[in-house]
């Protein structure tokens, strides 16, 4: 039945192949974009077939290991290349080829022109496949092979404009901050594996097996210190506190690059892992708080950071880190189901966002150079106006921004209100959740706030570029339009799949059928959850619900009031702002100075580190010594060439030295 689920990595790994080998001789873009476009539609079709065929199974026979060959056998230790389908596995194959198929079409017209062409579409198709193999992997190693392939791909895609040194820089950054976190990784997957053999002699990396065996784990003690290495690697995959300051600069990439690892790919690795191994993570309540407690912290954070961006990426990449809070924080409460909601929900809006934005920047870009200026085609503060010249893009821009900032009927609403609901009521961190719902419900109210500050410096307003260039703004062409159109529709709809549990009620008992769906996936950690409940524990009412979840559209609406306040109505008062909180302004604008921090915690004592090594130890000492052996041996040979001076009367002469020396020796002794 799926036996044809290795053609779901095969065909953008063929992709790569050719652009990679042959694109620079083909040459022409339509068809270099349309193999790479194409491969990741052919991985589509074979997802959906997957997906129809797990669906016709009963629920409780929704799983199956497709084995492919034997890997690496060693001792106690096996590693297969073999690929794991259940409902959570699907899900994620129809995200990452679904929305990767919109991005690759949308690359087409979005790159048009641009050097390296082919190079480009070889790096997103290898990007795919390598995404598609973690999320895949029905073990431990071959998830970790796919997680590091997207490491890789992301630091050649974020860097792909390499003679800019920001790029390149930006590139490092992801790479060397990505492999603090897997060094984690490897630490759990080492821990894990050790202690299941030596304890339990299950000498396994295989997920179904680890969950068929999880009941032998403790509660807590080692199974915390695995987690918690686990989770050191998915704070830097999916850039949590204090492993996120890579992902804002990986905005140096073309911004289809931004929209394939933001929305559908990289970042959301760290949460798909923790949803694969929940039946670990809920056997550790420790793990569990510290998770909400990131998720929450990263989510307010990068919030408030995001409010005084004027770089139109740049907002969204700190929304990003915002969103991947929500996630963290539903996978901390034990909502697991939710986390992966809100990651599919994020992927539709968040992709539409990101490829708006490109649209938004393609055409000030056209219309710049045009009127031979060198103002920043990013810069908010340069745009205004543009929904007159923009229909299309505004639209579908303005129903994905609705829907992140969580107003009912749209896609984010549905997510976020269940995330900050399982915050509120879950039976797993006391009275920490006033706490965790209440920094989720601000985060929502910034979030509100600056994507509607966006919309409103960058679609009304009078446009602020010159007269010339503003007649050379255009609507974008239909090959960047259509993947725009079809994602603000999934940003519309793409929550009633998973509707909460009370709205379900009121419309006649509407079940949630997402949840439903992954129920096989997360059955352990239900069970286990249903056994170790605290005694006592609260049982909230719908009523409370209701009412938490009307406060939370409100504290939006909020956000979105104060937005349409400051950026439309009045648009002196950012500038009385300024003026009044200067320092605050300046703290929030810079990020809090968290780089400058690191760099002066880390980054630079590092740097003095290595000078040291090089100048210090390398060239005194290494250097030093080397150089020595040979000056030495060149000042003895200085003396002793004078003997060889090939001269006869010379040798006459040593030779008759010789002979005296000798007989005076036999003479006086």
């Amino acid at each position: 039945m799926f036996d044809n689920v290795w053609l779901i990595p095969l065909f953008p790994f063929i992709g790569f192949l050719i652009n990679g080998l042959l694109g620079k001789k083909i040459k022409n873009e339509t068809v270099i974009g349309g193999i790479g476009a194409f491969a990741v539609l052919c991985s589509f079709i074979v997802s959906c077939m997957t997906i129809l065929n797990l669906l016709s199974l009963p629920g409780e026979e929704r799983v199956a290991n497709v084995k492919l060959f034997t890997w690496i056998t060693s001792g106690h230790f096996n590693a297969d290349i073999a690929f794991l389908i259940d409902p959570l596995s699907c899900v994620m194959i129809m995200i990452v080829t679904g929305v990767g198929f919109l991005i690759h079409l949308y690359s087409i017209g979005y790159m048009h022109g641009e050097e390296g062409f082919y190079r480009f579409f070889a790096y997103l198709n290898l990007f795919m496949f390598s995404m598609l193999l973690l999320v895949l992997g029905n073990n431990l190693l071959l998830m970790f092979v796919g997680w590091e392939g997207v490491g890789l791909c992301s630091y050649l895609l974020i860097g792909y404009y390499f003679h800019k040194k920001s790029a390149g820089d930006a590139g490092k950054k992801a790479f060397v901050m990505n492999r603090v976190g897997d060094f984690g990784f490897l630490l759990g997957v080492f821990t894990l594996f050790w202690y299941m053999g030596q304890n339990h002699n299950i000498w396994t990396i295989q997920f179904t097996e680890l969950a068929a065996n999880s009941h032998l784990l403790p509660t807590g003690g080692v199974v915390t210190v695995i987690t918690l290495c686990f989770f050191v690697g998915a704070t830097g995959k999916s850039a949590q506190i204090p492993l996120y300051t890579w992902l804002p600069d990986a905005m140096e990439g073309p911004t289809p690059v931004s929209a394939l690892i933001h929305a559908a790919t990289m970042v959301t690795a760290g949460v798909y892992m923790i949803g694969r191994m929940n039946y670990l993570f809920i056997r550790s309540p420790e793990t569990l708080m510290v998770i909400a407690v990131v998720g929450a912290c990263t989510a307010l954070f990068a919030a408030t950071i995001g409010t005084a961006q004027n770089d139109i990426k740049r907002v969204l990449a700190y929304s990003t880190v915002s969103q991947l809070g929500y996630m963290f924080l539903a996978m901390g409460s034990g909502a697991f189901a939710a986390g992966i909601f809100h990651l599919m929900t994020h992927a539709f809006f968040k992709a539409c966002l990101f490829l708006g934005s490109g649209a938004v920047i393609h055409s000030m870009h056209h219309a710049l150079h045009h009127a031979h200026s060198h103002d920043d085609a990013q810069d908010m503060r340069n745009m205004g106006g543009l929904r007159s010249k923009m229909p299309l893009t505004f639209l579908t821009f303005l129903l994905a921004t609705i829907a992140i900032s969580g107003i009912p009927g749209f896609s984010g609403f549905f997510s976020k209100d269940e995330i900050l609901w399982q915050a509120f009521s879950n039976p797993h961190h006391g009275q920490l959740n006033y706490l965790l719902w209440g920094m989720g419900a601000v985060a929502a109210g910034l979030t509100a706030f600056y994507m509607f500050r966006l919309v409103f410096m960058t679609f009304f307003g009078e446009c602020r570029i010159t007269p010339k260039a503003k007649d050379h703004l255009h609507e974008s062409p239909m090959v960047i339009v259509i993947p725009l159109i079809v994602l603000a529709a999934l940003s519309v709809v793409g929550g009633y799949i998973g509707l909460p549990k009370v709205i379900g009620e009121l419309f006649g008992g509407i079940p949630n059928y997402f949840e439903h769906y992954l129920e096989p996936v997360f059955r352990l950690s239900e069970e286990y959850m249903a056994q170790h409940a605290a005694l006592g524990a609260e049982h909230h009412s719908a009523t409370l619900e209701w009412g938490l979840m009307g406060l939370s559209v409100l504290i939006a609406l909020f956000g979105i009031g104060v937005a349409f306040t400051m950026y439309v109505m009045n648009t002196e008062l950012p500038k009385r702002f300024v003026a009044t909180f200067p320092a605050l302004h300046r703290a929030v604008y810079n990020k809090w100075y968290i780089d400058e921090l690191y760099d002066y915690l880390f980054v630079n004592p590092c740097k003095a580190l290595g000078r040291f090594l090089w100048k210090g130890f390398d060239v005194v000492v290494v250097d030093g010594a080397v150089n020595g052996v040979a000056n030495v041996v060149m000042a003895f040979s200085g003396v002793f060439r004078f003997l060889q001076s090939g001269y006869i009367y010379n040798y006459a002469w040593s030779m008759a030295f010789g002979v005296v020396v000798i007989l005076g020796y036999y003479v006086f002794k």
